[in-house]
């Protein structure tokens, strides 16, 4: 049952400041991060898409992470570019919730992806002889469509769970996106289930997709010491050094702000954490993975050019 703040019908964002001038120049910085973001994960898309050479495994799950960085980075940066130039900084009750849905929905069908890029890695570098055998492209499938699945239950559940509380307080979320931490610190209701249900989920999730990915560099890397040459270990560990850091900076930002105690919270501490995993994260993405990669920026050339 929702209580005295669905009669309101909406929230009120807090945003990043006050200032006008800081909200200009924030909005200005934000839509050109956006716009780049769209247009990078955009570009590494339609390269995969039009060069054969690049239609093999490692590729496949680089397109499907660009697609999930668009939708992603389209979840919570519209809206955020809308309350820095607006004076009326709200986002109605149902509107904050299926945002929160697709946070949460986008942000773990993330993670399953990238240790399915590691596992990926672990075949190219572990099991060469065997990779096109085990990588086969019906595999790949199921491991996207699994990722998606759990993302989307993971955030059905948590979602859900909201309809039972009552806002009957402040309508001020301290943010500048609707992230679940920030609507369960607004209830006037109970939300210990919801918080041991967030934490159990979460905790899960992120323990299971992090062994996953952790237990592959663990190869990756053991293999990778055995190489007898200089050339081949660099050549071994090019392939997954973009890899492990854009896993380093979407784990540790993420986990850290959803997985911490309440009682550490930060206004500011949340707000940074959230634009590096959930803004700077895609933008970074594309050029983590193109810059180093000769047959990705050639691709991008055939790009231009059609």
């Amino acid at each position: 049952m929702l209580g005295n703040q669905t009669d309101k019908g909406f929230f009120s964002l807090l945003g990043l400041t006050n200032n006008l001038w800081l909200q200009i120049f924030i909005f200005v910085l934000f839509l050109i991060i956006y716009l780049l973001t769209i247009v990078g994960n955009v570009m590494i898309m339609l390269a995969v898409k039009f060069n054969p050479n690049l239609q093999n495994p490692m590729y496949f799950f680089l397109s499907h992470l660009s697609f999930l960085d668009v939708c992603y980075s389209s979840v919570t940066l519209p809206k955020m570019l809308e309350i820095t130039i607006v004076k009326q900084k709200t986002i109605t009750v149902s509107g904050c919730f299926i945002q929160a849905f697709f946070i949460l929905f986008s942000a773990t069908t993330e993670v399953f992806m990238l240790s399915s890029m590691a596992y990926d890695r672990y075949c190219a570098i572990c099991k060469p002889l065997n990779y096109m055998n085990i990588m086969n492209m019906a595999f790949n499938c199921k491991l996207v469509a699994t990722s998606w699945t759990i993302g989307f239950l993971y955030a059905l559940a948590n979602t859900l769970s909201l309809f039972r509380l009552e806002f009957c307080g402040s309508n001020i979320i301290r943010h500048f996106s609707c992230e679940l931490p920030s609507i369960l610190s607004l209830s006037c209701s109970d939300t210990f289930m919801n918080k041991m249900l967030f934490l159990i989920s979460g905790g899960t999730v992120g323990i299971v997709s992090l062994f996953l990915t952790v237990i592959s560099y663990i190869h990756i890397i053991s293999t990778i010491l055995r190489i007898t040459t200089t050339e081949g270990r660099q050549k071994a560990f090019s392939t997954c050094s973009s890899h492990l850091v854009v896993v380093t900076l979407f784990y540790g930002t993420g986990y850290f702000r959803y997985l911490r105690p309440s009682s550490a919270s930060s206004m500011v501490l949340d707000e940074i954490l959230s634009i590096q995993y959930s803004i700077l994260t895609p933008l970074l993405n594309p050029v983590i993975y193109s810059l180093p990669n000769k047959e990705m920026k050639a691709s991008f050339k055939k790009v231009f050019q059609r």
